[in-house]
């Protein structure tokens, strides 16, 4: 812990490296597990990126450079990518990594029986779509090694984005003698290898999660820190009072109604910046009262005032979202007409559509919002709730559950009516948000179901121009917006506190912060 008798930070130079190098980080939930061909939730893609390297790495920049691939080179038609491994690429306990693990790990991120949730990220791979829905084998899917040292990767259409993909978990490597002789145990303390900067020392539930710097880490030489624990902590204000009794390090987020305080006390510590994501509210759009209702669905969302919600309620950065997509690169995002009238014109229309769609003063919408539990996320259902109660009468019973509950239920679509939701860009392009939307994608909570909009997705992923790619899916969002089957809130903001002394910190559009990058200066 730091002393008043430490001197400054860094030392006399300002740069001077702390002896112990060791890094606590605040991490939000649980992660649901640290295999991650299962995983979906950010906390676990934060530990996930310390354990493991992907092919390609992405920097602090969102440049993307060589991972455990030395180099690549890309066929003139796009179709084949081949991967040249590094030769002093190793496992976390001293094997040879090769080009034969990443054919076994792909085909196995695939492979139904693994229920890679996230699985359809690698639909650009030749047969991969196939494999998934399990009407081919995974020994089907287009990746091969040519031997230990090379690896080919064939795609089903030009897919300009595809190196980019390589960065996510679902495309991670995993120990396959672990994973046979552990099964569904290979990613626990003593049976996980990774290949990535650190390993696995110590997970205790609702506690902590220790990782050990991999001294077989192909670049452990440029490697500072030591140990790294995540703590998972979800309450907000908790995460705080931890932070300011110097138990952390750097935080996940923090609580809105802190924000104006924590500007005027600690400045220089706390670090907003754009993030790629969006912030939504589900619809059940397989049930009553949401199913086949689209005036009630538009009514509530235009009932919601977004420029209150994020310069009052939030205050933190975030921007208004009247479409699903955030600023990404080559897009132009779409929106409704609506979103150019005023809030009282919004709230007159909105009033006649709920009206339209059988409810009244008299005989108001019941309806139940889920979400997980968070303090920020409370603070917002209950904004959206007595937003529609003053606009509509409606009728808003808000329930938090734990997040892994929260999240079985969204998918079961069965309890669900209206839910908290988010999504975060797996790289920065439309189709990542997009996609999420799409009828066979494993992770549309909504249950959003529109051929129009699948056949608008598909043209895009199947074209190779660049110009007729963007339109269709600008098309595709337009779709989108028009079924309203969900509520668009605000585009994120990464917001957490880093201590003066955590050194390498630079906030980027992905909020990606792998702890090699850091290091801890005397303090």
């Amino acid at each position: 812990m730091p002393s008043a008798s430490a001197g400054p930070v860094g030392g006399p130079g300002g740069q001077e490296r702390a002896q112990q190098q060791l890094l606590r980080k605040g991490n939000g939930a649980e992660p649901e597990s640290l295999d991650p061909h299962r995983t979906e939730s950010v906390a676990a893609s934060n530990i996930e990126r310390d354990l493991f390297e992907g092919l390609v790495l992405e920097t602090e920049d969102g440049e993307l450079v060589p991972g455990a691939a030395a180099s690549w080179e890309v066929s003139a038609d796009g179709l084949s990518y081949r991967f040249h491994m590094r030769p002093d690429a190793r496992w976390s306990n001293g094997d040879r990594l090769t080009a034969r693990d990443f054919e076994y790990s792909l085909r196995r991120s695939c492979d139904p029986a693994t229920l890679n949730g996230y699985s359809s990220i690698l639909y650009p791979i030749l047969n991969a779509e196939a494999v998934v829905e399990g009407r081919l084998p995974p020994t089907a899917l287009g990746v091969q090694a040519l031997d230990d040292a090379t690896l080919e990767i064939h795609l089903s259409g030009p897919t300009p984005y595809f190196l980019g993909l390589l960065t996510h978990s679902s495309a991670y490597p995993v120990h396959r003698p672990s994973v046979e002789r552990y099964g569904e145990k290979f990613a626990r303390p003593g049976n996980l290898v990774s290949n990535g900067a650190y390993r696995l020392e110590e997970w205790v539930i609702q506690s902590h999660i220790r990782l050990l710097r991999n001294r077989y880490y192909r670049d452990d030489a440029h490697t500072s820190i030591d140990e790294v624990w995540y703590y998972p902590i979800e309450n907000d204000d908790a995460e705080v009072n931890r932070y300011r009794a110097d138990e952390l390090d750097m935080t996940e987020g923090v609580p809105f109604r802190q924000v104006r305080w924590l500007r005027e006390q600690l400045p220089g510590e706390l670090r907003i910046a754009p993030y790629l994501g969006t912030y939504y509210f589900g619809f059940n759009n397989t049930r009553p009262p949401f199913r086949d209702n689209l005036p009630l669905r538009l009514a509530l969302s235009m009932a919601v005032d977004r420029d209150i919600l994020t310069q009052r309620v939030m205050g933190t950065g975030e921007q208004p979202a009247w479409g699903f997509v955030p600023p990404v690169v080559n897009y132009s995002g779409q929106r409704p007409a609506w979103a150019d009238w005023t809030q009282e014109q919004r709230n007159a229309e909105a009033r006649r559509l709920y009206h339209e769609a059988g409810y009244s003063e008299q005989h108001p919408l019941e309806v139940e919002l889920l979400y997980n539990t968070d303090q920020n996320h409370k603070r917002i259902a209950g904004a959206l709730a007595a937003m529609w109660k003053q606009t509509l009468g409606v009728r808003t019973k808000l329930l938090n559950q734990e997040w892994k509950v929260f999240i079985e239920n969204r998918k079961r679509r069965v309890i669900t009516q209206v839910f908290r939701s988010g999504w975060i860009g797996d790289y920065n392009d439309a189709y990542t948000f997009l996609q999420l939307l799409h009828s066979a994608n494993g992770q549309n909570d909504p249950g959003y179901r529109n051929p129009a909009y699948d056949a608008l997705l598909d043209q895009a992923a199947a074209t190779a121009d660049p110009a007729e790619r963007r339109a269709l899916l600008e098309a595709a969002e337009r779709q989108l917006l028009a079924d309203q089957p969900l509520i668009p809130l605000y585009f994120y903001a990464s917001k957490r506190l880093v201590k003066p002394w955590v050194g390498g910190y630079r906030p980027n559009l992905m909020d990606h912060h792998h702890s090699k990058d850091l290091y801890i200066l005397r303090h």
